[in-house]
């Protein structure tokens, strides 16, 4: 059975259409690719999203929504897309690629809406897609078709009046007053102004909310005046085009001028925003930063912003984009927009910039949540910065280079290479906010396995802070070059090199996350060397000074090498507690490479407590995983460790047919279905491993190669 769980919830009843709801079932049971079009304000939107939830069953993976009305730059559409999906991407494919073999072998319902500012882009994203994957259908919303081939549309009408326009705009009013009831004379004029109306949903449901104020004559009486006066004199204009025009002018010019203002300041943002944001941004001339939020209140009031009642990360607010839409062209008229824009993208520099000194604090898990609701409005003043008509390119890497946190930590290594390289192609005169982006996009790179770019970008980024005497950023392309080393298999320079920026970062007083993912690293390189009780001394003492700061997400790679070092000690039972407890923080913060090493430790150990056949199923998810990280296990023999001793073990219990079914089973399952099945599964009594040659012990076989000797740690 599918899931809805990417859905927005519905914050109003759903009103009438039951014969639009039928005839998209049908549709949607036999053709592949359904749009519903029509004017803004129809109900285009609500219709996809309410038939979505009513066919989930239908689909085994799910039905998964995008909404891309707050897309601006056509190059995201994919990421975006992905991002929807959950798409669990780190290599250098293009994110359409990986988005194409994401959805190959599933079955799921894919609803695209306010495709509108990207139509070409999306129509070739979606047959791309259509023509991959069998088992997709695809609900797209929008004003005009995508023109694919194969297409089935639904053009859908206003609401019937009488009927359910009028019961429609009946409901919203007892919303507003709860006592309203059409009864005697207000029945005709509650008929007529939905008419006037022409039955469309935003007109009715803002024209609803006058009744605060107005009686239903009051308001039919203005709104005639003003179909004439707000349509901007265009007399060829539908009458369903005037209506929402109409409507939306009339809200508008019922605000106060104030509301107005912050009305048209509110159109720099895109998707939701918070009040901080808001009184930063907007406050100013004719605007008080204290009459902010009664202002705020007010739009509220008037149906113009909507609280977000998705939002996990406090009060967010939202526009529809009509509504946005029309504030932004009193936005263009007042001459302001470039420097709405500049305050908008200096806001979102200052959120970034907090919030990576925030990821190293108890405060982790909040960053990442604000960061993923904010990645829209972060998207835009990154396009400022390397685009817009003022733009700073400095500003642009300074920003795309603070985000690590974003691209790394919170698993969107493609996007964040898409920013990285967009910011260093922006200018290539030597700075420290150009040595900061180098080291995050060598970073990015070697995680993605492109070795050969993230060799080039650290070794230049490393020679222009020396040549500048950046120490900080020496620091870091030095541990970096380290890392490369260390999942390279070259193990005594990744212990050398690591060790050299570790003593670098402690010249200059630096304690982060990345320092102590440092020290995991060394403690890496020198486990997999031999010296077991080395490495878990160096990641126990990672493990103290997490728990000092709160830290989690480094944590969760301390707690692999410690479960790591656990198994080649003989405690399966321990290692299993800190891998499945490694494998749990590391899918809060979506981080693919450290899950899926996590899941590559718990199918071993999964193995040793006799069930071999769900080992095997866990192997096949971290299998499909790794083909999203990069390359597999980083080509490394260190890190493939302890796959290839499991593989070996369940070849020898299962047959070849039974091992490939597992291990179909496992690719079958999503990271979420994974980690919930490596958390979850029976466990058996833990006993002796039963494989002949192979000590209780266990070091032999999961070392890559032996420690060298004379190779002593300082």
């Amino acid at each position: 059975m599918g899931s809805a769980e990417s859905l927005p919830a519905e914050l109003t009843g759903f009103v009438g259409r039951d014969g639009e709801l039928t005839e998209l079932d049908v549709l949607l049971g036999s053709g592949r690719l359904t749009t519903v079009t029509g004017t803004g304000g129809v109900g285009k939107t609500r219709l996809a999203l309410r038939a979505a939830r009513l066919a989930q069953d239908r689909f085994r993976d799910g039905v998964h929504a995008v909404d891309l009305s707050a897309l601006r730059d056509a190059g995201l559409l994919d990421h975006t897309v992905a991002e929807a999906l959950r798409v669990p991407d780190h290599t250098t494919r293009g994110p359409r690629t990986a988005l194409a073999e994401h959805v190959a072998d599933r079955e799921l319902l894919l609803v695209v809406d306010g495709f509108d500012r990207v139509p070409a882009e999306c129509a070739a994203l979606v047959g791309e897609l259509l023509r991959r994957a069998p088992g997709l259908r695809v609900l797209a919303a929008g004003r005009r078709p995508l023109g694919i081939t194969g297409e089935r549309l639904l053009a859908l009408a206003p609401l019937p009046v009488p009927g359910d326009g009028v019961r429609l705009f009946t409901e919203r009013a007892a919303e507003v007053l709860p006592d309203f009831a059409v009864s005697g004379a207000d029945a005709e004029a509650v008929t007529e102004l939905c008419a006037r109306l022409d039955g469309l949903p935003l007109a009715l449901e803002l024209a609803a909310v006058r009744l605060r104020a107005l009686s239903v004559g009051d308001v039919l009486h203005r709104l005639e005046d003003r179909f004439r006066l707000l349509t901007g004199g265009d007399p060829t204009a539908p009458v369903r085009h005037r209506a929402l025009r109409t409507a939306i002018g009339w809200s508008h010019e019922l605000c106060t001028p104030a509301e107005r203002l912050l009305w048209a300041r509110l159109s720099v943002f895109a998707g939701g925003f918070d009040l901080e944001a808001v009184e930063y941004v907007c406050a100013g001339t004719d605007l008080a930063e204290e009459d902010v939020a009664d202002t705020v209140a007010g739009l509220v009031a008037q149906s113009v912003i909507s609280r977000d009642a998705d939002a996990e990360e406090g009060t967010r607010y939202r526009m529809l984009e009509s509504v946005r839409e029309y504030g932004a062209s009193w936005l263009a008229a007042l001459g302001d927009e470039e420097r709405m824009r500049r305050r908008h993208r200096d806001w979102y520099l200052g959120l970034a910039t907090w919030c990576e000194l925030d990821w190293f604090s108890p405060r982790q898990a909040e960053v990442a949540a604000l960061v993923t609701a904010e990645l829209p409005n972060l998207r835009l003043a990154l396009d400022f910065s390397l685009d817009g008509p003022a733009e700073d390119p400095a500003v642009g890497q300074y920003l795309a280079g603070t985000l690590w946190f974003c691209w790394v930590g919170c698993g969107r290594l493609a996007e964040g290479r898409h920013w990285l390289d967009r910011a260093l192609d922006a200018c290539a005169e030597p700075s420290d906010a150009r040595a900061k982006a180098m080291w995050v996009c060598g970073y990015v790179a070697l995680l993605q396995g492109d070795s050969t770019a993230a060799l080039s970008v650290l070794q230049e980024c490393r020679a222009e802070a020396d040549e500048s005497g950046n120490a900080t950023a020496a620091a870091y392309a030095v541990h970096r070059l380290g890392c490369l080393a260390l999942v390279s298999d070259d193990m005594p320079v990744a212990e050398r090199v690591i060790g050299d920026a570790l003593e670098r970062y402690r010249r200059i007083g630096e304690l982060n996350s990345n320092v102590l993912m440092g020290q995991v690293e060394l403690a890496m390189a020198v486990a997999f060397q031999g010296d077991v009780q080395q490495g878990e001394r160096l990641a126990e003492e990672v493990r103290d000074i997490c728990g000092d700061h709160g830290e989690r997400w480094t944590l969760a790679y301390a707690l692999y090498v410690l479960g790591y070092t656990a198994w080649l000690g003989g405690d399966p039972a321990r290692a299993r507690r800190l891998a499945e407890e490694s494998l749990a923080i590391d899918h809060t913060f979506h981080d693919l490479v450290g899950a899926v090493l996590a899941l590559e430790l718990l199918a071993l150990v999964t193995e040793h407590e006799g069930a071999p056949r769900e080992a095997a199923v866990l192997q096949g998810a971290a299998g499909r995983l790794w083909e999203s990280v990069g390359l597999r296990l980083f080509g490394s023999r260190y890190f493939n460790a302890p796959r290839a001793v499991c593989e070996r073990r369940l070849r020898e219990q299962l047959s070849d047919h039974a091992y490939a079914a597992a291990l179909y089973e496992g690719a079958r399952l999503s990271f979420d279905e994974a980690v919930l099945r490596a958390l979850t599964h029976t466990r058996l009594p833990v006993g002796l491993p039963r494989v002949e040659g192979v000590p209780h012990q266990g070091r032999g076989d999961l070392r890559g190669q032996p420690r060298a000797t004379g190779d002593q740690r300082a």
